[in-house]
């Protein structure tokens, strides 16, 4: 989502199990077990076996607590997967300096490729997904911002950041071909209505039961405002095929979907910038994800289907 992981207070079993003892006395005897997979916005633990405890991992994550606290439960009734459904807030204490947040478990592994049993018929669900999303009132909800990290908002916030990362990848990657997306982007103006949308659709926040998508977590990136950055994932996870089916199986214009091409460039130069350069393994997957991009607005542009 946002920059790295910088944690001000070591987050572990023992602060989660005292934070629970002292809050809630009614579920103080649930065991406190860490979960495989954490996140770099929050600290995630199983409380018993049908809930969570998340506490943010620094104070620019403490935003979305409240944010998720009250939106949730009045975006659940119109989506249709199951999304996390928070129960308690807890108090900052113990040393632990902000709010975090008791939820609903939700069952299922994160996202890849591997584990989908069919990636066309995943891609088909998820827009699905994002197009009841997308149509839910969004009268009172928040604007993108700092909470958020601007997730649905102008691509402008990161024009600095994403010259900087092509300028410092100059000779690793194709540097005037990603200059190219990043202006069509830029140029891609949006001018629609606002409208929900979740802001970091990434595979780590798709979850998958018996090969299928089976819930969308992790809503702290959610707004109101402009749908492309939730395309990104068309980039980050599927390959041609299943992103035409993505493509095709959610109303948005051609503009719409050079803005998500920039969502997903900028992504992948900021990651890919930020690695040390002998770092190969954990190379590749900005790296193809950057090819990706760029493969696909050249086919854009070939046969006529970008606007910009």
């Amino acid at each position: 989502m946002g920059a790295r992981r910088s944690e001000a207070v070591e987050i572990d079993v023992a602060l989660v199990r005292r934070l629970v003892t002292a809050q809630f006395s009614q579920w103080a005897k649930l065991p406190v077990t860490p979960v495989q997979q954490s996140g770099w916005d929050n600290r995630t633990f199983h409380l018993g076996d049908t809930m969570s405890v998340r506490l943010p991992s620094a104070e620019r994550y403490t935003l979305q607590v409240e944010k998720e606290h009250h939106w949730l439960p009045r975006l659940a009734p119109h989506l249709p997967l199951p999304i996390p459904i928070p129960l308690a807030i807890g108090e900052p204490a113990d040393g632990y300096p902000w709010h975090w947040s008791i939820y609903r478990w939700l069952n299922g592994e994160a996202a890849t490729v591997e584990r989908i049993a069919d990636l066309r018929q995943f891609a088909i669900v998820l827009a699905g997904f994002l197009v009841a999303l997308h149509r839910i009132d969004d009268a009172g909800g928040p604007k993108p911002g700092p909470h958020n990290f601007f997730r649905g908002g102008p691509l402008t916030t990161y024009d600095g950041e994403t010259r900087t990362a092509i300028a410092a990848l100059n000779g690793e990657i194709d540097a005037s071909a990603a200059t190219a997306v990043w202006e069509a982007a830029l140029a891609a103006t949006w001018r629609s209505a606002p409208v929900w949308v979740h802001g970091d659709v990434s595979a780590g926040n798709l979850l998958v039961e018996r090969g299928r998508l089976s819930a969308v977590i992790d809503f702290g990136c959610s707004a109101v405002g402009d749908p492309a950055c939730d395309l990104a994932i068309a980039w980050t996870l599927f390959t041609r095929e299943s992103r035409e089916t993505f493509r095709a199986a959610l109303p948005l214009d051609p503009a719409t979907w050079a803005r998500g091409r920039g969502w997903a460039l900028w992504k992948g130069l900021i990651t890919l910038a930020a690695l040390p350069g002998a770092n190969v393994e954990e190379a590749r997957g900005p790296r193809r994800v950057i090819e990706e991009v760029l493969a696909d607005h050249a086919l854009a542009i070939r046969i006529g289907s970008d606007s910009v």
